[in-house]
């Protein structure tokens, strides 16, 4: 079968140094990108992560410090990698939670204007749990009818991931061949997430909120109206970089609303004034 694409889908897949998204690295990106009309081209590149690869990370995915020493680093290959993606919507597989994060922060960490936002995310895992609740592996075998080789070697990885969400789409007569629909079908939230690694979210008002924590369901804005101090030590803690371009960006259009309140609070407060000082004035004649 075929996906009904309306706009190009890169399905794509990062090996990294380690799992923590704020500071760790890719080693490794596969990308296969898919055209409306089912042209395919890939893309698989080695990346210098410019840090040391956790040995846990090394036994997983293979690559060691000596595969990619003469490999680009990311600020060299960022140009090469966002072309490829241009304005694609992206899949992978715990994509939500790990890589589109982990890329967002690696465009940021090198200043490179490439905006994520603008584009559908489709996590195959999170269809598969909801569906199944089995590993890339397993969700492989059961819907392809085949063994993966070289599970955690990206490109092997990107390739069952596409082959998975067809076979997913095939299989399930209630998931739309539709992207916005698996977009939205493959989200583990009530609220919208704005940050990519779910620390900020919007509730069904709109209003950004914070999406964990002690606060969680609180607005940015309710928050620091109580505790101000929230706002620094979230951008002061180990967060993704992008987590804390977006609550910088909340917070600023809050202080822009203040200011702008407290304007027109004024302006009010001096138009009373004067239609008190009028009535005076027509009371008693002057």
């Amino acid at each position: 079968m075929s996906l009904n694409l309306k706009n190009d889908l890169c399905v794509f897949d990062i090996e990294s140094t380690g799992l923590d998204v704020s500071q760790d690295r890719i080693v490794e990106i596969s990308m296969l990108k898919i055209t409306p009309k089912g042209e395919e081209t890939r893309l698989t590149l080695r990346i210098n992560p410019e840090i040391e690869i956790s040995k846990e990370s090394s036994e997983i995915h293979g690559i060691t410090k000596e595969d990619i020493k003469d490999s680009p680093t990311f600020k060299e290959a960022a140009d090469q990698i966002a072309e490829f993606i241009a304005s694609s919507d992206l899949a992978g597989f715990n994509s939500n939670k790990f890589d589109i994060p982990m890329l967002a922060e690696e465009f940021l960490r090198v200043n490179h204007d490439f905006d994520m936002r603008a584009r559908k995310f489709i996590d195959v895992q999170n269809i598969f749990h909801k569906m199944e609740q089995r590993t890339l592996v397993a969700a492989y075998k059961f819907y392809c009818d085949e063994d993966l080789i070289n599970a955690h070697s990206a490109e092997a990885d990107v390739t069952a991931t596409y082959e998975v969400l067809k076979a997913q789409v095939q299989r399930y007569e209630e998931l739309e061949n539709d992207m916005e629909f698996l977009a939205e079908f493959s989200t583990h939230n009530k609220f919208k997430i704005i940050d990519f690694a779910g620390r900020l979210a919007e509730n069904e008002k709109g209003q950004a909120v914070y999406n964990f924590g002690k606060h969680k369901g609180k607005t940015i804005e309710e928050v620091d109206n109580n505790e101000p101090g929230y706002y620094g030590w979230m951008m002061n803690g180990n967060f993704p970089r992008y987590t804390k371009a977006v609550l910088k960006k909340e917070m600023e259009i809050i202080k822009s609303k203040r200011v702008e309140n407290k304007k027109i609070q004024k302006e009010q407060e001096e138009k009373r004034m004067e239609n008190k000082i009028e009535a005076l004035k027509s009371k008693f004649g002057k």
